[in-house]
């Protein structure tokens, strides 16, 4: 009985992301949409405050901001976050939005290599084997020196090295504080440093698209909730390569909306980048897993 509980709580997860990765895929598709008539600054400043909005009534009640042991460290990872969006934001407006989501899988290598510089984490072979490989997938994707080089691929690749950063500092951060208190801190931070970014290009949005921009940031905080309650419900390791279901259901869309047609190459190079981040990821899990044996 527990066995068919156990794979009834897998499979629901499985659905629980595979909602994730369309709602993903349609916030590609709300920015190239918004393109051209809201600022990048503007996109990511809403996008960070309707996520507040929804997450306020939870804050007021159980998060204590002052408590945090933090402040100036807070206020960083926001802007690193934020800059992180605003550079996605403008791959997803200028790129084809399948070549700039399969670039932002590099993620998880660009963390893993950011671990074994600046953390001093060990790496097995698997982690370096992992690593090379995802760099072989970005230049199949990116293509530099071919006449078909497009260079707004480079603002997907800076934000997936921008939110590795940030991810970096969450790591150590959330050793002495609690996680409520890190997504209540980074949400309010990046409210203030996106009105400031906002402001000197501020156009004020039509009602279309403050629309849309109020659907970004409800999918936005819906999608998070999503993956949270998902990876509640299965483990890590298993749901963490059905991230990448984003990749065919981005394609799908982009091709229903903007009729866009992915490359071969942008297939290779994301089937690529996918065994990369499956190999760094199994080479840490194996890490870990013969430290706690010798613990």
């Amino acid at each position: 009985m527990s066995g068919l509980m156990s794979g009834q709580r897998t499979g629901a997860a499985v659905l629980i992301m595979a909602a994730a990765s369309i709602l993903a895929g349609f916030d590609a598709v709300i920015v190239r949409m918004l393109a051209g008539g809201v600022h990048p600054f503007t996109i990511a400043f809403f996008r960070a405050l309707f996520g507040l909005c929804a997450v306020l009534p939870f804050m007021m009640r159980r998060v204590q901001l002052l408590a945090s042991p933090y402040r100036a460290a807070h206020v960083v990872r926001a802007g690193l976050k934020f800059a992180s969006l605003v550079a996605l934001f403008i791959a997803y407006a200028h790129a084809p939005l399948a070549d700039a989501t399969a670039l932002n899988f590099t993620m998880p290598i660009f963390l893993t290599l950011g671990a074994w510089l600046f953390l001093k984490e060990e790496v097995a072979p698997s982690v370096i084997g992992g690593v090379l490989a995802g760099f072989v997938g970005v230049m199949i994707i990116v293509r530099p020196g071919a006449g078909t080089f497009d260079p707004w691929l480079l603002f997907a690749l800076a934000g997936a090295i921008l939110t590795a950063v940030s991810q970096l500092m969450l790591r150590r951060m959330a050793l002495r504080d609690t996680t409520d208190r890190l997504v209540a801190w980074n949400l309010l931070a990046m409210v203030g440093l996106g009105l400031l970014a906002a402001v000197p290009v501020w156009v004020t949005p039509t009602p279309m698209q403050l629309g849309l921009l109020a659907l970004q940031g409800v999918l936005g905080a819906l999608n998070m909730t999503l993956i949270t309650r998902a990876f509640a419900m299965a483990s890590a390791s298993y749901l963490a390569p059905l991230d990448f279901l984003r990749l065919p259901v981005v394609a799908v869309m982009a091709f229903l909306f903007f009729g866009e047609v992915a490359p071969v190459t942008t297939w290779i190079g994301a089937a690529t980048i996918f065994v990369a981040t499956l190999a760094a990821a199994g080479g840490a899990r194996l890490r870990r897993r013969r430290f706690e044996d010798e613990g």
